[in-house]
C-alpha cells in the first residue's frame, strides 16, 4: 500500500454501529461492563479509547511499525522513553536538538541519576568511542532542530545494534513521508504530533512507534500507569490532519527548496541551513535517506545580533512569529530566545547556534508571496 493510501485508510474502518466513515469522537471516561471484568475490550479511557486506538494504529502503519502509542504532548512521549531507563544509565544525544528535549533531559532526569552526553553526530562512527557499559540509549533528531543537521540513521542503527543499545529517532521534522527510521535500524520513533502530522496548529500531542513487542509492553504500561494520554477530540483532529499529510509535505518541500535558494543568494544572509542545498555538509546523506527535504530551514544574518534578527522578523507580514512548526501557515522563530532559550548561551554558541539565527517553518501558501515577504523584510 502506497503512503497516500495508508494515510487515508490504514487502521481506519467504518464505525461498526452506524457505519460512520470518519472515526467518531468517543467522548467518555468509562465503559459499561456486563459483569465485573467482563467487557468489550474497554474499561477506562485512560487505558483505552476507541478514537485513540484508531490513531495509534494509523501512526504505526505510516512508520511501518507494529505498535503505536499516543501521548498528551511530544515531551510526554520523550518522558516515557527515558522512564524505560534507571539510575546510573547513560544516554548519548545529539548536541543540536530541541530545547525542550535538552531541558527534560538535564533539568528533570539528571536529578534521578541518568547521565546525558550531548555530542556532534555528523560522523556516526565517532559515537562508538563514547559508548560504555552504562550506555543504554542513543537519542537522535534528524533533521536536527534548529541547524538542520542530517544524521545517518542506518549507520547509527548498526552501531546501536552492535553494542545492544536502544536507538530512538525524533522524526518530527522529517515525518514518515520523508523517511521511516524503523526501517533503517531505529528501535523507537518519536513524534511531536503537534507539528506536521496534525498539520493545522490546533493540537498538542506526541507519539511513539516501535516494532518490538517487549518494548511495546513497557511503553503501554507507562502510558497507562503515568496517564499522559491525549483527549479523544484531539485524536480525531489528528486523524483528519493525517489524511492530507502526503499532499502537505510535497508543498512544504517545494516551498522550502525555493526559499532556501532565494536566501542563499541574498546579500544580507550569511548562511542558510536546508538539506536540499549542495553546500549542506550532509547533503549526500539527506539524498540517500530522505524522500524529500522538507519545509524547515534556518538562516543566519550577516549582522549577528539578537536586535537585528528581531527587527527583521518584526517586518515580516506573512511569516508569523510564533513557537511551533509544521502547520499549513508559515511561521518564523528565534531559537536563541524562544525554542532553545533553556539551553545556556555558551552551550548554544559552542554548538553553532548564533544569536542572529532565524528558523522558518515554511507553510503551503503561494511561494511567490512568501519570497516577496522575506525580500521586503530583509530590505
Amino acid at each position: 500500500m502506497k503512503f497516500g493510501t495508508k494515510a487515508i485508510h490504514a487502521g481506519i474502518y467504518p464505525e461498526q454501529v452506524t457505519g460512520a466513515v470518519m472515526t467518531p469522537i468517543f467522548q467518555t471516561s468509562t465503559y459499561a461492563q456486563e459483569s465485573p471484568g467482563k467487557h468489550k475490550g474497554y474499561e477506562y479511557a485512560r487505558t483505552q479509547n476507541p478514537t485513540r486506538n484508531v490513531l495509534q494504529d494509523n501512526l504505526a502503519a505510516l512508520e511501518n511499525g507494529n505498535f503505536g502509542f499516543c501521548f498528551a504532548s511530544g515531551l510526554a512521549a520523550i518522558d516515557t522513553v527515558i522512564k524505560l531507563l534507571k539510575p546510573n544509565d547513560e544516554v548519548i544525544a545529539a548536541n543540536d536538538l530541541y530545547g525542550g528535549t535538552y531541558r527534560i533531559f538535564t533539568k528533570v532526569f539528571e536529578k534521578f541519576g541518568i547521565k546525558f552526553h550531548f555530542v556532534p553526530m555528523n560522523d556516526p562512527k565517532s559515537i562508538e568511542e563514547k559508548i560504555n557499559a552504562n550506555t543504554k540509549l542513543i537519542w537522535v533528531e534528524t533533521p536536527t532542530n534548529p541547524l538542520l543537521n542530517i544524521i545517518d540513521i542506518e549507520e547509527m542503527g548498526k552501531i546501536a545494534k552492535k553494542h545492544k543499545v536502544l536507538f530512538a529517532v525524533d522524526n518530527t521534522f522529517a515525518t514518515p513521508y520523508c523517511h521511516t527510521p524503523l526501517d533503517l535500524g531505529a528501535d523507537i520513533v518519536m513524534h511531536s504530533v503537534t507539528k506536521y502530522l496534525a498539520g493545522h496548529s490546533d493540537v498538542i500531542m506526541g507519539a511513539l512507534i516501535v516494532n518490538s513487542e517487549e518494548l511495546a509492553d513497557q511503553i503501554r504500561f507507562l502510558q497507562n500507569a503515568c496517564g499522559g494520554v491525549p483527549a479523544p477530540q484531539d485524536c480525531f483532529l489528528v486523524l483528519r490532519g493525517i489524511k492530507t499529510l502526503h499532499l502537505r509535505m510535497k508543498a512544504h518541500n517545494e516551498n522550502g527548496i525555493a526559499i532556501a535558494n532565494f536566501l542563499v543568494n541574498h546579500p544580507k544572509i550569511a548562511r542558510v541551513y536546508h538539506p536540499s542545498l549542495p553546500t549542506h555538509p550532509n547533503h549526500d546523506i539527506a539524498k540517500k535517506q530522505m524522500k524529500i527535504f522538507g519545509g524547515m530551514l534556518s538562516f543566519e544574518l550577516k549582522e549577528d545580533s539578537v536586535e537585528n534578527a528581531f527587527a527583521m522578523m518584526k517586518r515580516l507580514k506573512l511569516f508569523i512569529t510564533a513557537e511551533s512548526l509544521g502547520g499549513v501557515e508559515s511561521l518564523c522563530g528565534h531559537p536563541a530566545t524562544m525554542t532553545h532559550a533553556s539551553i545556556p548561551k555558551a552551550e548554544r554558541e559552542k554548538n553553532g547556534l548564533r544569536d542572529s539565527l532565524v528558523r522558518l517553518s515554511v507553510g503551503v501558501e503561494d511561494v511567490e508571496d512568501l519570497i516577496e515577504d522575506l525580500a521586503q523584510a530583509l530590505a
